[in-house]
């Protein structure tokens, strides 16, 4: 049994046995999380975010993952969670000023250290490389280590000073255990929201569907709007103009107009015993009567009569 050239095979070549796991390199892992984008695996560039559970992301990377649901993507399972532009937070890192990014191994002649990191933490001064934790607060989005929280313990945010609670704190990229805590700490965030929401839209349609203390108990008309004396004296006069002007027929109960009998004298209104308000109304009243002086004349003499 031998091969071309009288070469003999071994028992491993010629047996398959079971395949070996392959392991993962960790220092590959790290820097595929730390350092690229976990939706587009893209390099991360600003303006970053991360999600409720921990993972960074490139915003336009989000952006377009929203507008482009249709499409049905293999990264996109790690994005399903994020259903609006408010379910991430943009960070604010700082900069390492060591980092040379690929300026320095233009050549390719130098060892590239996978330690060196491009941010670093402003407190305490560890470089974002995945070998420490690092955690974001949702309410500001300034990011840093682990060990400056529990060195420096404050219920206010190291770097911009905004208040926080302990659910507003969450793990970049953390285990297993910490992305379970996580994903609970937000099914109950949002489920306090959509709780929230569902209470405010009873109290809307109540406040619709009573009608305004205005429209039950309506004030007067604008047509009635006015001073009660002046009302009052008008009626007052129209009913007793109708009474002398509109005399009733002789027992007549229908209400017709009829003529006034042959006989009867016409009496002056300035020798009636009505109101002198009423009697101001004639031209017969004394109020009426003015002098010549007094009276306009409808001659004018201008510049244009001559």
């Amino acid at each position: 049994m031998g091969c071309d050239g009288g070469t003999i095979p071994k028992r491993h070549e010629l047996v398959k046995g079971p395949k070996k796991v392959e392991k993962v390199d960790k220092d590959a892992e790290l820097v595929a999380q730390w350092n690229y984008c976990t939706l587009s695996q893209e390099i991360l560039r600003r303006p970053i975010v991360a999600c409720e559970l921990g993972r960074l992301y490139n915003k336009d990377a989000v952006i377009e993952f929203l507008l482009d649901k249709s499409s049905e993507k293999a990264l996109g399972k790690a994005a399903s969670h994020i259903k609006s532009i408010k379910n991430v937070t943009e960070l604010k890192l700082s900069d390492n000023p060591a980092w040379e990014g690929d300026k320095g191994n233009t050549k390719g002649d130098k060892h590239d250290d996978l330690q060196r990191a491009r941010f670093i933490c402003p407190v305490v001064g560890l470089e974002m490389n995945g070998r420490h934790r690092f955690c974001f607060l949702r309410s500001c989005g300034c990011v840093f280590s682990e060990r400056a929280l529990k060195e420096i313990k404050a219920e206010v945010c190291h770097t911009c000073g905004a208040a926080f609670q302990e659910d507003d704190v969450i793990v970049l990229n953390g285990t297993k255990e910490d992305v379970e805590m996580l994903k609970k700490r937000m099914e109950e965030r949002r489920l306090k929201v959509k709780l929230g929401k569902k209470a405010k839209k009873p109290k809307v349609a109540e406040s619709v569907s009573k009608p305004d203390a205005s429209e039950e108990f309506p004030g007067p008309s604008k047509g009635m709007t006015g001073k009660p004396e002046e009302t009052g004296l008008d009626s007052k006069e129209k009913k007793s103009s109708t009474a002398h002007k509109i005399p009733a027929t002789n027992g007549s109960s229908s209400g017709k107009v009829g003529k006034p009998p042959c006989g009867a004298t016409k009496r002056s209104i300035a020798e009636s015993e009505e109101s002198e308000a009423y009697k101001s109304l004639f031209t017969t009243h004394s109020s009426a009567k003015r002098s010549k002086e007094e009276s306009a004349h409808w001659v004018t003499h201008t510049s244009y009569c001559f």
